[in-house]
């Protein structure tokens, strides 16, 4: 099959091989592709989550310089997941809302461009996805998120800050805290209940596990709307 390079600009300039497989024979779809994906498969729509969950909060960091990049990454800040994938979202956030909690999401779908910049950045797998097989946030079944208390909107204690690489963001790095094993637990134990696993390095990141059959997408989240 001919290969076909595409050069992308989004604030850096590098390589991105949109609905051609590379060298590693990874498929990665751009719009056209995946629009007509979801007609052979509807559960496979990126939903915008703070209209699927109007009761979330957003705090796309890679939409700010506030990230490890410290760059701004997406032109927009928004989150999109898969539909199942939004479906079981929403149905743990009625879980914590009950607790008097609410979801906070850092990051959700992200273009398979990005993936790449923070691997130039990183180069290490602990942290950050391989461009040779893509990541499950590429995917759309992937969530960066924490717990706000749901009157104050003020954020839990957790381990550490979001994106951290300090070993005490490992999920089951030792907490002597009290409370913030407590909101810890909460986070990972609830969420286990509804498909997602906790990334043992980052506390922060849960993979929603019937993720079969999706593809690794490099769309912009302003041609997703």
């Amino acid at each position: 099959m001919k290969l076909i390079v595409v050069t992308i600009f989004l604030g850096f300039p590098f390589l991105s091989l949109v609905s051609q497989p590379t060298e590693n024979k990874l498929k990665v779809l751009d719009r056209k592709t995946y629009e007509l994906s979801i007609q052979k498969n509807p559960n496979k729509e990126l939903i915008n989550l703070e209209k699927k969950i109007p009761e979330i909060l957003l705090d796309i960091k890679y939409a700010t310089p506030d990230n490890f990049t410290k760059q701004v990454i997406y032109k927009e800040a928004k989150a999109f997941a898969r539909k199942p994938v939004a479906e079981a979202l929403r149905k743990a956030n009625l879980e914590f809302l009950q607790l008097g909690y609410s979801i906070k999401i850092f990051d959700a779908y992200r273009p398979y461009r990005a993936t790449v910049k923070f691997f130039e950045i990183v180069g290490d797998t602990r942290y950050v996805a391989s461009p040779k097989t893509g990541s499950r946030h590429n995917k759309g079944c992937a969530i960066d998120l924490t717990l706000v208390d749901q009157k104050t909107k003020k954020e839990l204690p957790m381990p550490t800050e979001y994106d951290s690489f300090r070993k005490e963001a490992w999920a089951e790095s030792t907490v002597t805290d009290p409370e913030i094993l407590k909101s810890r637990t909460i986070l990972i134990s609830t969420l286990k209940q509804y498909g997602f696993r906790v990334n043992k390095t980052e506390w922060w990141h849960y993979d929603f596990l019937e993720c079969s059959g999706f593809e690794v997408l490099d769309i912009p989240f302003e041609e997703l709307e």
